[in-house]
């Protein structure tokens, strides 16, 4: 089974600028796990969100890299029956005229 969060958009402070630690602003996250769906051990697609949110939120990142590994890690913790997750954080705003980011698939 897959589950697929695309385009998760919301502010936060995340970057090593001084003006990005004290505004927040756009990242744009995209999430696909895949697992061994088995009925009634479902991954609810509303909890990863929050969990990408609040670890967001709450850790403040100043490189995206190292937002991408916790992320990973804290998924893969909350959600163990994760075999394969592929993310991406792209922060839309920071440059003209395009997004940039990083991305990486990770095998469990």
């Amino acid at each position: 089974m897959t589950v697929l969060i695309e385009n998760l958009t919301f502010e936060t402070v995340i970057g090593i600028l001084d003006f990005e630690r004290l505004t927040p602003q756009n990242v744009q996250i995209d999430c696909t796990i895949v697992y061994d769906y088995k009925k009634n051990d479902f991954i609810n697609y509303a909890d990863v969100v929050e969990l990408i949110r609040t670890t967001m939120d709450e850790r403040r990142f100043e490189l995206i890299e190292t937002a991408l590994q916790e992320l990973a890690e804290a998924l893969k913790k909350s959600f163990p029956q994760i075999n394969e997750l592929y993310l991406s954080i792209r922060k839309p705003d920071i440059l003209p005229h395009c997004n940039v980011g990083v991305a990486e698939r990770f095998v469990f």
